[in-house]
């Protein structure tokens, strides 16, 4: 079966339907050979961004052969009871956590690009591990925040309009973003929304065959040779998330309103990951040369300050740092690996999936080096049975 189709069975919008699908569809098809050197702590699902429903992103890992796998979506811990009960049905271990920002104003980072290619002075942190009984309880505190993040993204949602605007392009937010998102079963809206509903109604004005021409001549975007191919591919299944990573890259900066009520503190963001029994991880990002994913620009975050922001990091009571090993080379991967050692930190690593090109295998995992990394992610999955 094509993967469109699958997406859209395990896309539909009622959340059982979706399950009573995926067991359909594990009945129809015997499970590809495992492939226990690998695991991905990091999908993101339709209750942040992505294409995966917790359903479909259970279904693509144990596509991928992946024996255990994560939700990591921002703001929101939603899907977690579907992408539990998909791994019971799929066979798929499975651990659950919630990425979202912090403010550092007041510290000695105020004024750096962190992890945030956004904005300085905001980290991105990852809540790894939530046992299945403080769901509600996440949810319930990050509600308020995703209101307050609303009111930021429908003033984002002006400015995108004023610089449409001469080019007879518009979006709604209660019209074309809400509805793109799970926001009514407790999922965020991000920027991505924002934008692949700009994106979409690019694609409907312009035509498939003359968005790269929009893009570059009109908006006067610049496009890689890679993100050119992919346009004129304009394959159906990714063209859409193809136009927004060149939205989020080149476009982004001039809608991006910087996020206040909705951040809190790193010191807040400590104590609730004890409340609810969380493993609070600082996702290293490091110095990026070329992004694998065509939504960010080659740019300088962590690496020329990192055993400063390791000694303030352990002092205010993180114990862990999440990585990609596809996204960094060998020297900043060994750099942060021994610098994990030297603090005692947890290794948690995952793919950050919110698109259809991205693979669910990182292919580093196989490799000696990093295959504590594997056992990592074991070791999630058990604390969560309890």
């Amino acid at each position: 079966m094509r993967k469109a189709e699958i997406l859209r069975l395990l896309g539909v919008p009622d959340k059982e339907q979706r399950l009573y699908n995926l067991e359909l569809l594990l009945r129809r098809e015997p499970a590809p050979a495992g492939k226990p050197e690998y695991s991905n702590n990091h999908i993101h699902t339709t209750y942040s961004y992505s294409p995966y429903s917790p359903s479909a992103a259970i279904w693509f890992a144990r596509e991928a052969g992946l024996p255990a796998a994560g939700i990591m979506d921002h703001d929101s811990i939603g899907g977690g009871d579907e992408f539990r009960r998909a791994g019971e049905l799929a066979g798929v271990g499975t651990t659950c956590g919630i990425e979202f920002r912090i403010t550092l104003a007041g510290t000695p980072f105020e004024h750096r690009k962190i992890n945030n290619p956004d904005q300085p002075g905001v980290a991105y942190m990852a809540l790894h591990s939530i046992p299945h009984i403080y769901f509600p309880r996440v949810q319930q505190v990050f509600a308020g925040l995703r209101e307050k993040r609303n009111l930021r993204n429908r003033r984002m949602t002006a400015k995108i309009n004023e610089i449409m605007a001469p080019h007879g392009i518009e979006i709604d937010f209660e019209r074309d973003v809400l509805p793109i998102s799970m926001y009514h079963g407790g999922g965020s809206v991000t920027e991505r929304h924002l934008l692949s509903a700009l994106a979409d109604r690019i694609i409907k004005e312009a035509g498939t065959g003359k968005v790269a021409g929009f893009l570059e001549d009109t908006l006067g975007l610049s496009l890689s040779a890679r993100q050119r191919r992919w346009l004129e591919e304009a394959d159906p299944l990714y063209f859409r998330y193809d136009v927004l990573g060149i939205l989020k890259s080149s476009l982004n900066p001039r809608i991006y309103i910087p996020a206040v009520d909705e951040l809190i503190t790193i010191e807040q963001a400590v104590a609730f990951g004890k409340e609810v029994d969380g493993i609070l991880c600082y996702p290293y990002l490091g110095d990026i040369e070329d992004s694998p994913t065509g939504d960010k620009k080659a740019e300088a975050f962590e690496d020329s300050y990192l055993d400063e922001l390791f000694e303030f990091l352990y002092g205010k009571g993180v114990r862990g740092i999440t990585f990609m090993p596809s996204r960094n080379n060998r020297a900043q991967l060994e750099r942060l690996m021994e610098k994990c050692r030297e603090f005692s930190m947890y290794q948690i690593s995952g793919e950050d999936i919110n698109q259809p090109r991205q693979s669910f295998i990182c292919p580093q995992l196989a490799e000696p080096e990093f295959a504590h990394l594997v056992g990592a992610a074991w070791s999630l999955v058990d604390r969560e049975k309890v």
